[in-house]
């Protein structure tokens, strides 16, 4: 039993130290660019190229995120409420506050269980409307934008979240085209150990009020592409766009 035991514990150790030195081997350094006029000169080219101002016009959005799951998606920009549907919760938030209502299986929650569902659904809506319109936030608060050369001599825009979001400190390097429209980033994030991994954005799509939002990222982790993909997308300048008999945040305000 010892010998069984330490020949477990052996072969434990080498793919432990295996799974490091893959880490190791398949991680890019992240690059180190130059802050300054030019680095902001290229993400306002950016934002131009996904017509930022008609993204600010935008009142009210919907979409599902499909990745490790379906989550539904209806954002009130103009108050900052957002509506997080997945499996049986539905969960109300008011961004400001991060004060919400929460209803599993069409039943209302209380106490911590409706506490949970709201941070939840928060943390869904801080990831997922990220990957929505990554691009828009080159100017938020706490970013750190770097002008970084390539080497085959073009030049790209990285972008450090210096603070805000799930994870702050996670910076992407945005590979863009000639017009400055993004086609593809490379990620170095806290919730993946490797650096660098690549991501394509494709599948352009105009919304109602001009703003350009991609609707596929293929992921390539480690030779295994993940596909993360934006459906039943719709935005317009405000809900009566949507055709709602009654204001579906009205649950906020009694």
């Amino acid at each position: 039993m010892k010998k069984a035991l330490k020949i477990i514990g052996i072969l434990a150790t080498v793919i432990i130290v295996g799974l490091f030195v893959l880490r190791f081997a398949l991680s890019e350094p992240m690059p180190k660019g130059e802050q300054g006029a030019a680095a902001d000169a290229l993400a306002q080219k950016m934002l131009t190229a996904i017509n930022k101002p008609a993204w600010d016009s935008t009142g009210v959005v919907q979409w599902t995120f499909k990745g490790r799951g379906d989550h539904h998606f209806l954002w009130d920009r103009t108050r900052n409420w957002v509506q997080v549907k997945w499996d049986e919760n539905e969960v109300y938030v008011v961004l400001d506050s991060l004060q919400g209502t929460a209803f599993q299986n069409g039943k209302p929650l209380e106490g911590k269980a409706a506490d949970d569902l709201v941070e939840q659904a928060w943390e869904f809506f801080a990831n997922d409307s990220f990957w929505l319109n990554a691009p828009a936030k080159a100017f938020d608060k706490g970013t750190e934008r770097r002008l970084v050369k390539l080497e085959n001599g073009d030049k790209a825009l990285l972008i450090t979240y210096a603070s805000g979001g799930v994870t702050p400190g996670d910076s992407y390097l945005w590979i863009l085209d000639k017009n400055g429209l993004p086609t593809s980033w490379k990620m170095w994030v806290k919730i993946i150990p490797i650096g660098g991994v690549p991501t394509i954005w494709k599948d352009w799509t105009t919304l109602e009020t001009g703003a350009k939002i991609a609707q596929n990222h293929t992921i390539d982790l480690e030779g295994k592409e993940m596909e993360v993909a934006i459906t039943n997308l719709k935005g317009a300048k405000d809900l009566t766009s949507f055709g709602f008999e009654k204001d579906p945040f009205l649950i906020l305000n009694e």
